[in-house]
């Protein structure tokens, strides 16, 4: 991995900076659903990368807290514990949809565009939520995922968009009641970070809740990199616990959910890389304008015994209709993928 490797491995950063900090804050960093949210969605909701949240819902874990979703808690350096019950309010995709008690999302309107080989798979709720994206369902489940790219320049527009690039890792043998595993990168994802791109490691949705690590910051042409691994050894298939690392490596910062639980599932479905957006209006709200694009490079997937997977990724779904329309499109074989907008 030419990024990592020229710093150090994503194992060793791991190891190095897992410095547990107690405390668990209920987020308000996330960015506001704001006045002009759908109109489905009430007062006290905030955008994440897997749709509109409560904020009571979602919670930004320090450094070394656990999740320990058979008792319902965090778990803290000093061996104390705060109650992690289960959300008491819907969430909502991103063009204002409620989701169901069962993960369940309408359906969208239209064709889904898919790639010559017709690989298409019934969607999971998460996906339904993302501008474009490409996949590989596995016939087993995979022990990591990572991938490295460049944070894109700054865009031309200001309109309080709120735009996420991340590889993630999901369950798709549960049908559509589904948790994802994601590195993170986002651009004007919470207030600390207006107007900027910030990362941060995500786990969602246990019980409704979604928790994801101290965001950090990073900027315009920094190389990133980011990974999802488990914690059991080789031959494993459902491993109770993983480790989701959002590396700047020009910087050498990162933000680490360690440990965190799979929620008693196992990841058979994996993103190389996706595109999603809120409060779009402009093509220009993307980074560098309609003629933009990101590329996920050095991408490497490993089966549940550890072996390197060469994977053919799919088209993920590009919905007609999208408004802007704007240059959207995703491809890539192998180790790299682009996302286009």
């Amino acid at each position: 991995m030419k990024y990592v490797s020229s710093l150090k491995s994503w194992q060793y950063i791991l190891a190095c900076t897992i410095l547990l900090i107690s405390g668990i804050t209920a987020v308000r960093a996330q960015m506001p659903a704001g006045p002009d949210r759908p109109a489905k969605v009430p007062e006290g909701y905030l955008i994440t990368p897997m749709g509109y949240f409560h904020e009571s819902c979602v919670l930004e874990l320090a450094e070394g807290d656990v999740m320990h979703p058979d008792e319902k808690a965090i778990q803290h350096k000093d061996g104390s514990f705060d109650s992690m019950p289960a959300c008491a309010y819907p969430r909502f995709t991103p063009d204002g949809e409620k989701v169901g008690d069962d993960g369940k999302i309408p359906e969208k309107e239209g064709l889904a565009l898919a790639d010559a080989d017709d690989e298409t798979v019934p969607p999971a709720s998460i996906g339904h939520e993302w501008v474009e994206a490409l996949y590989l369902l596995g016939d087993s489940s995979f022990a990591k995922l990572s991938a490295a790219w460049t944070v894109p320049p700054e865009p031309k527009a200001h309109d309080n968009q709120v735009i996420f690039f991340f590889p993630g890792l999901e369950d798709y043998t549960v049908g559509r009641k589904t948790t994802i595993l994601q590195p993170v990168l986002g651009w004007n994802a919470n207030p600390k970070f207006k107007n900027s791109w910030s990362l941060a490691s995500w786990n969602c949705c246990f019980d409704g809740v979604s928790v994801y690590s101290t965001p950090i910051a990073t900027a315009a042409g920094h190389q990133n990199f980011g990974a999802m691994q488990y914690t059991c050894p080789a031959g494993t298939r459902k491993c109770g616990s993983w480790h989701i690392v959002s590396t700047d490596v020009t910087t050498g910062e990162n933000t680490i959910l360690p440990s965190t639980s799979s929620n008693g599932f196992s990841f058979n479905w994996a993103f190389p890389g996706v595109l999603e957006v809120y409060k779009v209006k402009q093509c220009s709200d993307y980074p560098d304008g309609s003629a933009g694009s990101t590329k996920f490079s050095e991408i490497r997937l490993l089966d549940y015994n550890f072996n390197v997977v060469d994977p053919h990724w799919v088209l993920w779904k590009l919905w007609p209709g999208l408004t802007p329309k704007c240059g959207y499109a995703a491809s890539g074989t192998g180790s790299e993928v682009t996302l286009k907008y």
